[in-house]
Formats: structure tokens, C-alpha cells, sequence
């Protein structure tokens, strides 16, 4: 077994591997962008180094660094975590030619994954089944045009140097065919450096289905059976959950052999997974799966998996890459229970779950669930990276109660300081479809208008937002509030999730309020939670209190309560129809000019920002006045981008 290892990732995979690794006896290294100098995995690292600015391509994509730094601390073998390099063949080979060890599989491995027609044509020679499509070096567009007219509409047009949904389009009619293919091979050539494509058959109500393969240097190789991951959107995945719901073990036996035969055709050493699509409107059935992609790594949800195998993946992938064979056979893995988790992300549901920033002034994970998570509360999120905040994992004998557990946990989880989709998790975990597991991969499109939607503030949320705003939470002793003759009152605006209102709040007594029309008393309060009376009706709230900010929590969604600057509530009523940075990004592209007449809704200019693009549109008809920034400018949030001239 190694002695040390380095760590080329940051956030929650890393922090993740140091806890496996600390407990193996295994010493770790960090590394870390000036921007992640005071982050959470470099403080649990044993040693640590810097290796560039914040700009991933600047520091956690230089594999000529990361390599330094392992050889400048001892290290003997380099773990990539997900992400960035862990499925670039190059570095592999750059890391073995140091005379380290690559926890991972092989760079020949890694290249006949890498591009997805190839991948699917190695798979079909090897036996697994593939989605009916055209993979071919022929990228001229009437053969493509041609191809998907013999596979049948409705087809998918995607990159084969994709992933996460970029140059994938769904192509319903032969007339609409041109205008999908040129906007795919477009985004795939920004996106991938490659603009060719593959055109596949659409499988409808499909479920996203993947198997854990596990190969060692001996030849063996095993499956840790299956996740479904159908919950996704954008073609992100969500809420992942193993076993698969309806799973039959005929079903399984098919899929894990396949899976396994597909990681022994490339020769495959370490963890990964056999990614299959599943037609879900007739079942899973032994012929009604089809081999999608393989990626050469862990995976973001594998936690689900230790759930249900009490194996741990990241102690297995350390055994395989110091020489060791795989801990067990296949037939003494065991499934027991079922296990789901949840993505938490500092995004903005009802705002296209748009990325969000900010410092985490609270951060609390109930008992009873797992937390992966990255951060901590003082952590900062930033624009620089993927906006995940922690993974939160259950595990129940069965799925309705493992579902039960994480739409609990999600209840129970509290975060202040930047804006979330813990609120849109627990309405999904919720959702009727997913509770009787009636699963595709269109579930959370469908209802997206109801998930994405956070409820407004209650009365109560609004009387204890501004009880506590005043500091009267903590207010203590017999006089608290006292007055001749009348109730002392107290009379201001306060801004609950960007909605400012006015509101008076009477003190009746010690811990006694009314609140306008609102009757609020306080029963018991820690610091942190709130036990109350609302109208007589006794109610827990959480409550987080920072500088001029009170976050309410009731359940899982958290409203945001600041006493707001008069001039700012002044200029809100006073409207405006600038076009601003909604976060701090990029500017990627800019279509606008001075004097160029628009219509509401027109693309002006496109800001990138965490790993992902954001149309900035006209907010309605009119003539641009002046355009401030550039292709190439980095911008702050609230930044003004695009005057209009006044109507």
C-alpha cells in the first residue's frame, strides 16, 4: 500500500478520498488554486501545495504541476478525483512516466471511451447492445441527413466528444434536421474542440441506468450492481438512487454482464461504470437496455452504492492501484437495502437554476445522513468552479424508506448565505411520480414549473423575520419591551427574498409579539432553533443570524431577510430596464451594439460562468443605448452590461 498519496482535485471528491485515505493510514497531499487556499480539503490534507491562480486552466488543469508536487512531497501515486484530469489519457501517461502510480485505469482504456462513436462501435463488437444510430467517420451533412432518416424520427444528434448534454439535440421532423445539426456541431466544437457528431435513435420515457465495474491487473473483474439515475435536468443528474426501482435479477444479471464485459474488451483496471439507457415505457426487460457510455472514473453518486454493498470504492481503488487484486468476488458482493442521494448546488431553481456565489454563514447536515460535502460555513462560493455545496446519502431497508429518510434530511439541512436548490430537492423527493418510482429521464421537465417554485414567506416566517431582525430574540429581562401605558412599537421595512414590506412589531411582554396581525411566542431559543406560538399554534423555525441578514428555515426552504438601505427600495419602485451580470462570469460572446433596435427576449450577450453558458436577453422592444463591457471582460454581479434608451 502506498504511504502518500496526491490528491489533483479540490472540493468534495477530494475531501472525500483524504477520509478513506486517513483511515487506511495513508498520508495526503492537496493541492490548491489561490482562490481554494483556505478551503476545507486543503485544511484536512496532510500536506499541501499551490499550484496556480484560480482559473482551473491556470492550476488544476496543469498536470505538469500537479505532477511537481507530487514529487516534491513524497508522494507515490496521484488520485483525480472526477473531473478535470481524471479522464485525460495524456496526463495518465505523463504520471506514469514520472515513475508514480495513476489511481485510475489505463490511458488505452481511457481513449477508447474518450469519444463516443468509437466506444459504441468497440462495445458492439464486444456483444453489449447499442441504441441503433450512425457512428461513422462520414460526417458530410446528407449522409447524416440520410442515416437518420433509415434509423427513424424521432433521433439524437450528439457530440462524440460529449457530455453533460452539450451538442446534444433531439430532432423530431426531417425538416428541423439541418438546423439541429448545425447548432450541435457548433456547440460541441466550443465546447469539445470537435465538432462531429453521431445520430442515434430517440428511445422514449427513457431511464438513465448505470452499473459500478471494478477491474484489477489480474484479469479480474466484477459489477457492483446498478443506480438509476433518471432524475436529471439539463441532462445533469439530480437525485440518483440504488438499487433501480423494478430491477428483476434477470434484468440485473444482463446488465452487470454486459457492463463487465465492456470493462474487460478495453482491458479496464480500477473503478467505473457502463452507463445504459432503458426504455422505460415497457419495463426493464433483458432486451430493453442499451449501452450509452462508459466513464473511466468514480462517479459523483458512488456513495449510493457503498450504501447498499458496504463496500467502500475509494479503499478499493487504492487496493487495485497498489497491486492488489479486487477485495472480493462477484459472488460474494450482496445488496442490502436501497440508498439514495441528493446533489445540493448553490443555483437558483426559479431562475433556470442559474449558478449562484456567495459565503456560507451556515452550514448544519442533520445525524442519520451522510454528508459529502466540500465546504464549511465561512467557506466561500465562487464563480471558479462547479457550485456544489455536499451530496447528502441515505439508506433504508426499502425505497420508500430510504425516500422518507432523504425527504427528512433535506427537511433538516440548513444553509445561509447563497441561494440553493435544497427546496426544489425536498418538493422532488416528494413528487408523487418519483414516490411510486414511475422514473424517466423528462420527470423533473415535466413538473418543472411547480419544483422549481419556492413558496413565499408565510405570516409566521414574516413575524419571526422581523422579530429577529430587531435582536429581539435575544433580548432578555423584565423590561424587555416596556412602555407606559401602551406596547412599545417598533416600525420598518425589511426585504424577505428580495420582496421589501413594511411592518410593525408590538412587544407585549418578555418574548411576546405582535407582529401586524400575527400574535409570536417564543417558547424556547437556542441560538439556532425556534420554538413558537403563531396564533396559538406551536411551530419550530430555524433561524441564522449574521450581519445585517436573518435567514428563516421552515423545513428545507430558507427565506432571506435583510432591513433594506430606503434609497434601494426607492430605485426598485422606480423600475429600470438595464441588462446586469446576474453572477460574476465571463463574458463569452457580446451580439449588441449601440443604436441596434431589439426586441424582448433577443440574445445580447452571453456570460460564462461555473462551467456553464447564460443567455442575457433584451428585457423588452426597444433601442440599445450603450454596451459597457467586451468579449473577454470579467465581470462582477450586479455589473451594469447593456443600457436601453428610454422608450
Amino acid at each position: 500500500m502506498f504511504d502518500r498519496i496526491l490528491i489533483a482535485n479540490r472540493g468534495e471528491i477530494a475531501c472525500r478520498v483524504i477520509r478513506t485515505a486517513r483511515r487506511m493510514g495513508v498520508g495526503t497531499v492537496a493541492v490548491y488554486s489561490d482562490v481554494d487556499a483556505g478551503s476545507l480539503h486543503v485544511a484536512m490534507a496532510d500536506a499541501a501545495v499551490r499550484i496556480g491562480p484560480a482559473p482551473a486552466a491556470e492550476s488544476y488543469l496543469r498536470g505538469e504541476a500537479i505532477i511537481a508536487a507530487a514529487l516534491a512531497t513524497g508522494a507515490q501515486a496521484i488520485h483525480p478525483g472526477y473531473g478535470f484530469l481524471s479522464e485525460n489519457p495524456d496526463f495518465v501517461e505523463a504520471v506514469t512516466a514520472a515513475g508514480l502510480v495513476f489511481i485510475g485505469p489505463p490511458a488505452p482504456a481511457i481513449r477508447a471511451m474518450g469519444l463516443k462513436d468509437a466506444a459504441k462501435r468497440l462495445m458492439a463488437e464486444a456483444g453489449v447492445p447499442v441504441v441503433p444510430g450512425y457512428h461513422g467517420a462520414d460526417q458530410d451533412d446528407a449522409r447524416l441527413a440520410a442515416e437518420a432518416a433509415a434509423i427513424g424520427y424521432p433521433v439524437l444528434i450528439k457530440a462524440v466528444a460529449g457530455g453533460g448534454g452539450k451538442g446534444m439535440r433531439r430532432v423530431d421532423h426531417p425538416r428541423d434536421f439541418a438546423a439541429a445539426l448545425a447548432s450541435a456541431r457548433g456547440e460541441a466544437a466550443s465546447a469539445f474542440g470537435n465538432a462531429d457528431v453521431l445520430v442515434e435513435k430517440f428511445v422514449s420515457a427513457p431511464r438513465h441506468v448505470e452499473i459500478q465495474v471494478f477491474g484489477d491487473a489480474f484479469g479480474g473483474a466484477v459489477h457492483l450492481f446498478e443506480r438509476d439515475c433518471s432524475l436529471q435536468r439539463r441532462h445533469q443528474k439530480v437525485i440518483e438512487e440504488a438499487p433501480a426501482p423494478g430491477m428483476t435479477e434477470a434484468v440485473r444479471a444482463a446488465m452487470g454482464a454486459a457492463a463487465v464485459g465492456a470493462a474487460r474488451a478495453i482491458g479496464y483496471v480500477g473503478a467505473g461504470t457502463v452507463e445504459f439507457i432503458v426504455d422505460g415505457s415497457r419495463g426493464l426487460r433483458p432486451d430493453g437496455f442499451w449501452f450509452m457510455e462508459m466513464n473511466t472514473r468514480l462517479q459523483v453518486e458512488h456513495p449510493v452504492t457503498e450504501a447498499v454493498t458496504g463496500e467502500d470504492l475509494v479503499e478499493w481503488q487504492l487496493r487495485v492501484a497498489a497491486g492488489e487484486p479486487l477485495p472480493k468476488r462477484q459472488d460474494e458482493l450482496r445488496l442490502d437495502g436501497h440508498a439514495m442521494e441528493a446533489r445540493l448546488y448553490a443555483e437558483d431553481p426559479a431562475r433556470g437554476f442559474l449558478p449562484a456565489t456567495g459565503r456560507l454563514t451556515h452550514l448544519d447536515f442533520p445525524e442519520g445522513a451522510r454528508a459529502d460535502a466540500g465546504v464549511r460555513a465561512g467557506d466561500a462560493i465562487t464563480p471558479w468552479y462547479d457550485p456544489m455545496i455536499a451530496k447528502l446519502i441515505v439508506h433504508g431497508p426499502d425505497r420508500e424508506t430510504a425516500r422518507r429518510r432523504l425527504a427528512a434530511a433535506l427537511d433538516a439541512t440548513r444553509v445561509a448565505g447563497s441561494t440553493t436548490n435544497l427546496g426544489f430537492l425536498a418538493r422532488l423527493a416528494r413528487d408523487p411520480d418519483f414516490a411510486a418510482a414511475r422514473l424517466d429521464t423528462g420527470l423533473i421537465d415535466r413538473g418543472l414549473a411547480a419544483l422549481a417554485a419556492a413558496p413565499r414567506p408565510t405570516a409566521a416566517t414574516r413575524a419571526v423575520a422581523a422579530v429577529a431582525a430587531l435582536g429581539l430574540l435575544d433580548a432578555e429581562g423584565p423590561l424587555v419591551g416596556f412602555a407606559l401605558w401602551a406596547p412599545l412599537l417598533r416600525i420598518g421595512m425589511l426585504r424577505i427574498d428580495d420582496e421589501a414590506a413594511g411592518h410593525t412589531v408590538a412587544v407585549e411582554g418578555p418574548g411576546r409579539f405582535r407582529v401586524d396581525a400575527t400574535a409570536l411566542e417564543v417558547i424556547a431559543w437556542d441560538g439556532r432553533d425556534l420554538v413558537a406560538r403563531v396564533d396559538g399554534a406551536q411551530r419550530r423555525f430555524g433561524v441564522a443570524l449574521a450581519p445585517g441578514v436573518v435567514t428563516v428555515f421552515e423545513g428545507a426552504e430558507a427565506h432571506v431577510a435583510r432591513v433594506p438601505d430606503p434609497l434601494e427600495v426607492a430605485a426598485e419602485h422606480a423600475g429600470g430596464d438595464d441588462v446586469r451580470a446576474p453572477m460574476p462570469g465571463l463574458v463569452k460572446r457580446v451580439m449588441a451594439a449601440a443604436g441596434q433596435a431589439v426586441a424582448r427576449g433577443d440574445v445580447l450577450m452571453v456570460l460564462e460562468a461555473m462551467k456553464m453558458e447564460h443567455a442575457l436577453a433584451a428585457p423588452r422592444d426597444g433601442v440599445l443605448a450603450a454596451v459597457h463591457v467586451a468579449e473577454g471582460a470579467q465581470v462582477e454581479e450586479g455589473a451594469l452590461l447593456v443600457a436601453m434608451e428610454e422608450p
